[in-house]
């Protein structure tokens, strides 16, 4: 064991988002013969998953937020013996390119490069070459990136990163329990979305779609997991009369697996996207899908198959794939059946030993 590399997991938060539950996932299949993993973030008040990390034997390191972190992050750095870092999210990756001290470092882009405010994009930009390795969730984000900004003879990695659900969802009476945990009629039709309430998630652009489907199918219920932001906006829109008693805010929850079978649709109304880890648990589960056809997401989701793709920004396509699946359960049926089988490809200890396999390459080329 004493042959392990130390790996350092830099992160701008530990929330319930899908970048972080992505550390989550991976950590559970970490190769821990080979890596020392410990991981840092920055957002103190984003740390709803740093107790899981912790069971899992993962060492976790506050920053501390404010403008201070990058010296917490500095003393760290000199003090931790890393052999290697990799980053997520642009700014603690800038952070960590100018102060590694020659560390190599291994970066997971999980977002499109024009969807970055000007200011990151130029900071990332201009400190890409530090990367000895570069990984893209999905096609879409490994085509946005400037090649132009890549080090000499780096090319990025494309790794689906699959869920771990284990067997939450399994067993009979599963969506039975779900929609009594999350208190819904047993007969009505329901769609879930699982998303922080963020302007690039279109959460309002969701519940006009709700709006619409309800017009038509007055008893559909939309149950919106997540928190964020947004969150009054939106409980303001929903007590609107066209949508009054027909949306069900969940909250944070730590049990999404378990809850995904209450559904019969799973919506993602996305502006913009890298892959997103819900939609990946969802068709694990089963479920037909209403997706926008932005990042990464119509990679996964094949129009008139796993689901139904839409234009972003456009409810009423978005409601009428919704009254489709509402309206005919035989659809339903073929497309979660389908969304199930190409679950079989979202491998997240494949993912995990594909990302070592870069460390491998990165450490390898560094000596």
């Amino acid at each position: 064991m004493g042959d392990r590399v130390r790996v350092l997991w830099l992160a701008k938060g530990l929330g319930r988002g899908g970048a972080e539950q992505l550390l989550v996932n991976c950590a559970r299949h970490l190769d821990d013969e080979r890596y020392e993993v410990e991981v840092a973030y920055v957002l103190p008040w984003k740390d709803a998953l740093v107790p899981t990390l912790r069971a899992l034997g993962i060492r976790v390191h506050c920053l501390g937020g404010g403008r201070t972190w990058p010296v917490r992050l500095r003393a760290l750095l000199r003090g931790g013996d890393y052999g290697l870092i990799h980053t997520h999210m642009p700014i603690p990756a800038v952070a960590a390119r100018i102060l590694s001290r020659g560390v190599p470092i291994v970066h997971t882009e999980h977002n499109m490069w024009p969807r970055y405010r000007r200011p990151t994009r130029i900071a990332n930009a201009w400190t890409y070459r530090r990367n000895s390795g570069v990984i893209a969730v999905s096609t879409a984000v490994a085509g946005s990136i400037d090649r132009a900004r890549l080090r000499r003879g780096v090319t990025p990695t494309v790794i689906h990163h699959g869920p771990d659900l284990g067997d939450a969802f399994a067993g009979p009476g599963a969506r039975e329990r779900a929609r009594h945990a999350l208190d819904l009629d047993q007969e009505a039709f329901t769609v879930g979305s699982v998303a922080n309430f963020t302007p690039k998630k279109d959460q309002l652009g969701l519940l006009a779609a709700h709006a619409l489907l309800r017009a038509r199918q007055p008893g559909a219920v939309l149950v919106l997991i997540g928190s964020g932001p947004l969150e009054a906006t939106l409980r303001e829109r929903a007590r609107r009369p066209d949508l009054k008693g027909g949306v069900v805010f969940a909250g944070s929850r730590g049990d999404v697996p378990a809850l995904l079978s209450a559904f019969d649709v799973f919506a993602l109304s996305s502006r913009q996207e890298g892959l997103p880890v819900s939609l990946m648990e969802a068709m694990t589960v089963g479920l037909p899908s209403v997706v926008t056809a932005v990042g990464g997401m119509p990679e996964i989701v094949t129009d008139g198959i796993e689901g139904t793709v839409v234009p972003a920004g456009d409810p009423a396509a978005f409601a009428a794939a919704l009254l489709d699946f509402a309206t005919d359960p035989a659809q339903r049926r073929a497309c979660g059946d389908a969304a199930r089988k190409r679950s079989d490809e979202f491998d997240v200890a494949g993912a995990q030993r594909r990302i070592e396999d870069v460390y491998a390459r990165v450490l390898e080329e560094s000596r």
